[in-house]
């Protein structure tokens, strides 16, 4: 197929599909971004943030300090994350790519997990999603942060550096939200293994661990340990949004 017959093609298409705003279908520029209005309703996390959790901390410095609570309880990796503040246009991304099958936001979110990425300062690494339980997977039909994992190594040009199966859950966890962060460190306490076979992946490597949602970050601490456990050198975590204490 000769370029031009190739433009033309691709011409059709988005005369028929025009590109749409992610999130409200309002037409844009170009495919899976967002339109101004969800844009101006996006909070992304900038300025002064914790090095550890990505939370937003007071100033606007740029500045990388550690906040209150992984001071008083470190975190097990090395760096983490965050893209988005988990409220507004932030919230309805996590909440449409993990509960309504928009499986194609992970093409949009991949685009402001990389904004964090350099931070991060991590050498050649592996992208390893959060795993999910057999059981909710088959409710769910797709793992989101696997979706946001392969999005991303597939937009950095290294879709070799995608591991979804280096990690798995060994047992399912009732829905965490409610309860306080001791209950949720608990709950999540052991749940999270290497693969038996796949897991030798992690040994030696920089790992990345990616998820939608940060909260106590007690399903990232799980994980953190399994990567560990099967001889990960380094481990950061990056995450598409960050939830307050309440969420």
């Amino acid at each position: 197929m000769t370029y031009g017959v190739l433009t033309a093609m691709q011409s059709v298409v988005r005369a028929v599909y025009p590109p749409q705003c992610a999130l409200c279908n309002q037409l844009t520029e170009e495919d899976f971004a967002l339109c101004p209005a969800c844009w101006g309703a996006t909070e992304f996390i900038a300025g002064t943030i914790c090095d550890a959790c990505g939370c937003q901390l007071p100033g606007d410095d740029g500045g990388v300090l550690l906040c209150d609570t992984c001071l008083a309880d470190p975190r097990p990796w090395s760096r983490g994350r965050a893209a988005l503040v988990y409220s507004g246009s932030g919230r309805k991304l996590v909440l449409a790519l993990k509960y309504s099958d928009r499986t194609e936001i992970a093409r949009t979110a991949a685009k402001f997990l990389r904004t964090k990425l350099g931070s991060l300062a991590v050498a050649k690494p592996l992208f390893v999603p959060v795993p999910l339980h057999y059981w909710r997977m088959i409710g769910r039909r797709y793992n989101q942060a696997a979706l946001l994992a392969q999005a991303l190594a597939r937009l950095e040009g290294r879709a070799e550096a995608y591991v979804p199966d280096a990690l798995v859950r060994n047992k399912p966890t009732t829905p965490l939200k409610g309860l306080d962060r001791d209950a949720r460190f608990a709950a999540l306490r052991g749940t999270i293994s290497s693969h038996r076979r796949r897991g030798n992946a992690l040994n030696g490597r920089n790992v990345i661990l990616i998820d939608d949602v940060m909260t106590s970050g007690a399903t990232l601490t799980a994980a953190t340990s399994a990567c560990y456990d099967a001889g990960a050198k380094t481990v950061c975590v990056l995450v598409l949004a960050r939830a307050g204490k309440d969420a």
